[in-house]
């Protein structure tokens, strides 16, 4: 099984800001050392779409996944805190977002399936 994770963070409401951003996430650019903290922290798919400068994340993961333990992970990884500080020049918080949290989950409301 697997479950999955929403997440909304924003980007800086500036156009050359978002282009860099999405330039950084572009295929093959995202850093090795990024990708393999993801795959290696029970993630399993990961995708991020854009609309204006509202970013919604999709993230599947295993039935396992810790997002407290991946968070951990991510605080004694040089790379990935290398990458979180490059990542802050192009996001801001959510105005809602408590102390210290950059991408939000969102609550599902609704759900249809067929």
């Amino acid at each position: 099984m697997s479950q999955r994770h929403i997440l909304i963070c924003d980007l800086k409401n500036d156009p050359a800001l978002i282009e860099k951003y999405k330039e950084y996430h572009a295929p093959g650019n995202a850093w090795p050392e990024i990708t393999e903290s993801i795959v290696s922290s029970g993630i399993t798919g990961m995708e991020i779409f854009l609309a204006g400068n509202r970013l919604v994340m999709i993230m599947t993961t295993t039935d396992d996944f810790d997002p407290a333990a991946k968070a951990a992970a991510d605080g004694s990884n040089p790379k990935v805190q290398e990458w979180e500080s490059l990542m802050d020049t192009f996001q801001q918080r959510l105005p809602f977002a408590e102390d210290g949290v950059k991408w939000v989950e969102a609550e599902r409301i609704f759900s249809l399936v067929n």
